[in-house]
């Protein structure tokens, strides 16, 4: 059993698309991150050093996204799923991204990944 943690609508900028008007200047993302980890010792404890530190999870993936320059969203959500991965508690991460405004008469664009840790 695994608890899950949730990082929603975190806003950034990158790079991303295949057109070359894509690719001049950086568009508006949004991600949603559910890390799976085992939460029980930090809810027992309340101390962070039993839990997950879902600020420097944000960080990490803020900083991949920010200078990256990948063309799909598939790529740019392995990335940020593998990030997320890194982090030794999390056990299962689901990557939700958006991309506003890729599609005429459409809110968003929207991919959903989940990894797991490999054994």
């Amino acid at each position: 059993m695994s608890d899950k943690l949730v990082i929603r609508d975190l806003a950034a900028r990158c790079i991303i698309g295949i057109f070359p008007e894509e690719r001049g200047q950086k568009q508006d993302v949004l991600l949603t991150i559910a890390l799976h980890a085992d939460l029980r010792a930090a809810g027992r404890s309340d101390r962070l050093e039993d839990s997950l530190d879902y600020k420097a999870v944000k960080q990490k993936v803020l900083a991949l996204v920010e200078k990256s320059q990948f063309q799909l969203l598939e790529a740019l959500a392995e990335a940020v799923a593998g990030v997320c991965l890194e982090s030794p508690r999390v056990e299962r991460v689901t990557v939700t991204l958006q991309k506003p405004g890729a599609l005429r008469f459409a809110r968003c664009a929207e991919i959903e990944i989940t990894r797991e840790r490999m054994a």
